[in-house]
């Protein structure tokens, strides 16, 4: 496959002329950044011959298209990094490599999926052998870099499959779609016409049949016939095991599935590994359970709907008694979490495929925010059900506590023993007594000020702390660069080390002696 087919030079330079962008952000993972020059040329041979095609007052109205290469996303590769983007004022951003297909935020995107090569014959026999064994109809998922090769394996699977020797030929199939491969802000998608609900792509016993459950899942769309659920399919995936494979896992928990490796040209049907997963995750559900500081950690800023998330959290949170904090930073990483140890459990709000980070090396348990709506609602029991995309959970009812007893004990499957929630809900009387009490102890603290030697509630600019994350930080023995030093202290001047090697530096009087007699 040739360099401009592969990097679809020709459908990127025709989506950058009709929307006439004139700052276009290109954003390459590691992998795939030593191709960036040469797409860049391509892309501006192609703008040319797309300006100059027009007619003279197309030509005279086009703007100056400038591309600017981005690297080293500010949180995952498979986002769209509007950060980055706004860096270089870019109207919108061509996303090459793998991607989760997230809606984006701010910014217009267009996905360049790549072209992996897979055998369709050889893909073929290991799907019609299984689909005639199985028992059930099967819905194929896919890695969205096989995604051109799906029209070309689809024709492969129905001719050998009209062959009674080889299969059934009454087995039933189906194969998702990849929903679009742009993406538009939300005020921009209310306006288009444009659905995501794809066409029944199963075998003729379906067709006729009013489509039912439509699933979604890493960019993918399908249509189930109506009165079909997703536990009447087995699933097929076609891909590496990666987080895409991981996602649809543990979103279909309660399905029967397997993934053909297209690099090792097999199937495999051993998935122990990835269902120990989902028992993980329940032991970080439980553990989440005794926190009292849950920190919030923001891993995207580009995905629509992540600032509506963050502020249900913090709801969620509050009316389980817990205090939150937000965290702002890029890829989360033991050495980062560790400098915020007075916080129990993190609740990581970014895209699906990112969104499950094994936290084993973490001091804290780091959850999804699905997890989180399990660990600090009361009362509310798994079901099995796991949802990996944080927009399906916004506007969510929180938890109505107002008719539990605060006092009531909670058994806990980490502890192992009972223990007492703290809740943030009081009475009116207690509330108003309590409103008393702070508005005198204003008035005092303004007209009298005690302190002492030991600045311990004092912070490094001379202020009261006046919160809990302001407290512990003014108790820690380490607070790096103080900014705030005092203007009538005298700068001392910088101190010469040691020069030459461990074993003798200069100036030492007691060298070893460089001889030694025999």
């Amino acid at each position: 496959m040739d360099f401009e087919t592969n990097y679809e030079i020709e459908d990127t330079a025709d989506f950058i002329h009709r929307r006439n962008f004139s700052r276009v952000a290109l954003q390459f993972p590691d992998e795939l950044l030593k191709d960036s020059m040469r797409v860049v040329g391509a892309l501006r041979d192609k703008l040319q011959l797309l300006k100059g095609s027009g007619s003279e007052a197309q030509r005279d109205g086009a703007k100056e298209v400038r591309l600017f290469v981005m690297a080293d996303a500010t949180y995952g590769s498979c986002c769209v990094d509007e950060v980055g983007a706004s860096h270089s004022d870019g109207e919108c951003v061509i996303h090459y490599g793998h991607t989760c297909l997230s809606p984006s935020s701010t910014l217009p995107a267009f996905f360049v999926l790549g072209k992996a090569s897979v055998d369709a014959t050889k893909f073929a026999e290991s799907f019609s052998n299984y689909a005639s064994t199985s028992g059930k109809p099967v819905l194929v998922l896919y890695g969205l870099e096989y995604a051109h090769a799906i029209p070309h394996i689809r024709e492969v699977v129905v001719a050998l499959s009209s062959s009674s020797t080889v299969s059934n030929p009454t087995c039933e199939y189906l194969f998702a779609d990849v929903a679009s491969r742009v993406t538009d802000p939300p005020k921009e998608c209310e306006n288009s016409e444009k659905t995501l609900r794809p066409d029944c792509d199963c075998d003729t016993s379906c067709e006729g049949v009013t489509p039912g459950f439509i699933g979604s899942i890493g960019g993918l769309v399908w249509s189930l016939p109506k009165g079909c659920k997703m536990e009447d399919y087995s699933l097929f995936w076609i891909g590496s095991d990666n987080s895409a494979f991981a996602n649809a896992v543990l979103t279909f928990n309660g399905c029967e599935i397997v993934r053909y490796d297209v690099e090792q040209g097999c199937l495999m049907t051993d998935l122990s590994a990835q269902r120990k997963i989902l028992k993980r995750r329940y032991y970080l559900v439980e553990k989440a359970k005794d926190a009292n500081i849950v920190g919030i950690l923001v891993g995207t800023l580009g995905v629509a709907g992540y600032l509506n998330m963050i502020r249900q959290m913090k709801d969620l949170i509050t009316a389980a008694g817990k205090k939150a904090y937000t965290f702002v930073m890029g890829r989360p990483n033991p050495a980062k979490l560790a400098n915020f140890p007075e916080c129990d459990v993190f609740v990581y709000v970014s895209c699906p495929q990112t969104a499950l980070l094994d936290s084993k090396e973490f001091l804290a348990p780091v959850i999804t925010p699905f997890e989180a709506m399990l660990s600090f609602s009361r009362g509310l029991e798994w079901t099995g059900a796991y949802v990996t995309k944080f927009w399906d959970l916004i506007d969510s009812p929180l938890p109505d506590v107002r008719h539990e007893d605060p006092e009531e004990a909670r058994f806990s499957l980490i502890q192992g023993r009972y223990v007492e929630d703290f809740s943030s809900k009081v009475n009116l009387e207690e509330e108003e007594e309590n409103g008393r009490v702070v508005a005198l102890s204003t008035t005092m603290e303004k007209a009298l000020q005690l302190r002492d030697k030991n600045t311990t509630m004092i912070t490094s600019n001379g202020k009261v702390a006046t919160s809990g994350a302001e407290y512990f930080a003014t108790r820690r023995t380490y607070h790096g660069l103080d900014m705030y030093h005092d203007s009538g202290s005298t700068v001392e001047p910088f101190l010469i080390g040691r020069s030459g090697k461990a074993s003798g530096y200069e100036g030492e009087r007691n060298k070893p002696d460089t001889e030694v007699e025999i």
